[in-house]
């Protein structure tokens, strides 16, 4: 079990998660009572439903915990938020050391089909099915500055305002906090003039495709890189089709896959 814990949730990435994640209750001062399950073994479990797509009760045993354990610290840790905070974190890493690449970012969103609970609508390109919606923005290489999640019927060109905002001040490797690209690339489920005309106003050129201009038969130069992201996300498999009843259970899987997509990239720093 200690080789597979280790693979799933490396050193590295075990010193990241405890820099973020709430310190631990005491429920029984007086002592006694059953041992509490390790953090690590919880996040190694929660890591292998998510890159597996298994439900919590086809987790198998061998990581320690029950799955009714593990599924209480993950909804424990979705309400307070640690999947983002780790996000932001590894994202502060690869700040740092100039990893990110902020001349020019891509907007794009995926659909996947929703069983049922908030934050799902019928999907225009699915015959009408019930769905929910993925959006996010990445960097120059690919790696997603911020994230967001909708019903499937949310028109892309809407959730571009609140992806620009969300992106969180990241370090860089010298002077301060940075937060807003240069440039922004979008296709042309995002062409209005009233979205160019915020991103000019924010200092962020708009680079978005034109209807009736340009053709549809290719990404663009500089817009495949979202594409890519897209897949890496669908490496993920828990996000192949949503499950979650709560929406903010589906935006933690979206959080962990999003985090380990960045992982994966300072892990490679770290051991060249």
């Amino acid at each position: 079990m200690a080789d597979l814990v280790e693979r799933l949730v490396p050193d590295e990435l075990w010193v990241v998660f405890r820099r973020v994640v709430p310190p631990t209750e005491v429920i029984r001062p007086q002592g006694g009572g059953r041992r509490r399950a390790g953090d690590r073994e919880a996040l190694a479990a929660i890591i292998f439903v998510a890159t597996s797509g298994c439900t919590w009760r086809q987790l198998p045993p061998v990581f320690g915990p029950s799955w009714q354990t593990v599924y209480r610290r993950f909804a424990q840790w979705s309400r307070g938020r640690v999947w983002a905070r780790l996000y932001r974190a590894i994202l502060d890493e690869l700040g740092v050391r100039g990893k990110l690449d902020w001349s020019r970012c891509a907007i794009d969103s995926v659909s996947l089909r929703a069983a049922k609970g908030p934050l799902t609508g019928p999907n225009p390109t699915d015959r009408g099915k019930l769905g929910s919606k993925i959006h996010l923005i990445c960097d120059r290489k690919g790696l997603p500055l911020s994230l967001g999640i909708s019903g499937a019927n949310m028109h892309d060109s809407q959730g571009l305002e609140p992806l620009v905002r969300g992106i969180p001040p990241i370090r860089s490797r010298r002077g301060p906090r940075r937060r807003r690209p240069a440039k922004l690339h979008a296709d042309k489920g995002y062409d209005y003039d009233h979205l160019r005309r915020w991103l000019r106003k924010r200092g962020i050129r708009p680079r978005i495709a034109r209807k009736g201009v340009e053709s549809s038969q290719r990404l663009g130069r500089h817009r495949w890189v979202v594409e890519r992201t897209v897949s890496w996300l669908a490496g993920c498999r828990r996000l192949h089709r949503r499950y979650e009843r709560k929406a903010e259970h589906f935006l933690a899987f979206v959080g962990i896959a999003a985090a380990l997509i960045s992982y994966r990239r300072l892990a490679g720093l770290l051991t060249a």
